[in-house]
């Protein structure tokens, strides 16, 4: 009997620890989920409020009155829509073109046995840690003997030729972890390699397609560095850009009027395309993550 009771208070006694720590982790988690949210909730309620209201200490968290006004005078004095129109345009071509050469390089790294695949893999692999500083000036030079200087061809073109080294390492893991079985099926019934390729593998690639062109849109909508460098014109610019644009020139910066909050409508216009995508691909960006890490 005295066994009995003895288990049962170990049981009640392991349940409480277990709770405990689900508790804990809760509790962690949700305060955490608030240190990262609390940037976002604080660029967003700013954007709404007045120059005034900005500048209070200590600071204000909602704005008295919403000023949807804010976010007209935005586009009022830059071409703010013609950026959103650049910077969509350029991460589709860009993720695009990635996506597509990044998946024929990987199905040749991943599915056929040709001399020096292995070294030039590594090779390829390598480029990884390559500085992009290192390549800027040779990069610049052959984009401006092309006559591409002040258009956006040097932010996608270039991603049509390999994808980059990232792209053809996860895409290449992900399809080495696929039986080969599929590949021998559809050889037997008479399907070529291209075939295999878009019949039988790439249905069975959209998580890894996905997650890479969640990464590469995400880092084609931010990037600031190639805008920066190979364009001039200000209806030309991409939103990450125009937002340094918009700081440094637009909206009466020059001459110093307060701008910070249209400045934080900028941010809030600029980031909400990039996090509806990502939680209508959140599914398929985990899973596609996890599963080119099977095999190594």
């Amino acid at each position: 009997m005295s066994a009995v009771i003895s288990r049962s208070t170990s049981q009640r006694g392991i349940r409480a620890s277990k709770n405990l720590q689900k508790s804990i982790s809760y509790v962690a988690m949700v305060l955490l989920s608030v240190v990262f949210i609390f940037p976002w909730f604080y660029t967003f309620t700013s954007s709404f409020m007045s120059a005034s209201e900005l500048y209070l200490f200590p600071p204000k968290l909602i704005p008295s009155r919403l000023q949807w006004e804010n976010y007209s005078y935005i586009f009022s004095q830059v071409p703010f829509t013609r950026w959103l129109l650049n910077s969509i345009a350029v991460s589709v071509l860009a993720t695009g073109g990635g996506l597509l050469s990044a998946t024929l390089v990987a199905y040749s790294f991943s599915r056929f046995r040709w001399h020096g695949r292995d070294a030039i893999f590594a090779i390829t692999l390598s480029t990884m840690m390559l500085p992009a500083e290192v390549t800027l000036i040779p990069t610049y030079l052959l984009f401006r003997n092309l006559g591409w200087l002040n258009t956006t061809k040097p932010l996608w073109v270039p991603s049509w030729f390999g994808g980059g080294a990232f792209s053809i390492f996860l895409l290449r893991q992900f399809i080495m972890a696929l039986p080969r079985d599929f590949d021998e099926a559809a050889t037997i019934d008479g399907a070529g390699p291209l075939r295999i390729l878009i019949s039988v593998l790439l249905p069975l690639m959209k998580p890894a397609l996905a997650t890479l062109g969640v990464i590469n849109l995400i880092g084609a909508w931010n990037d600031f560095m190639g805008p920066l460098i190979y364009l001039t014109s200000p209806d030309k610019f991409t939103v990450a850009l125009g937002l340094r644009y918009f700081q440094v020139s637009g909206g009466g910066a020059s001459t110093g009027v307060p701008t910070q909050h249209y400045l934080m409508g900028c941010c809030v216009l600029a980031a909400l395309p990039i996090v509806i995508l990502f939680f209508c691909a959140q599914k398929y960006f985990v899973q596609g993550i996890v599963m080119s890490g099977l095999k190594a």
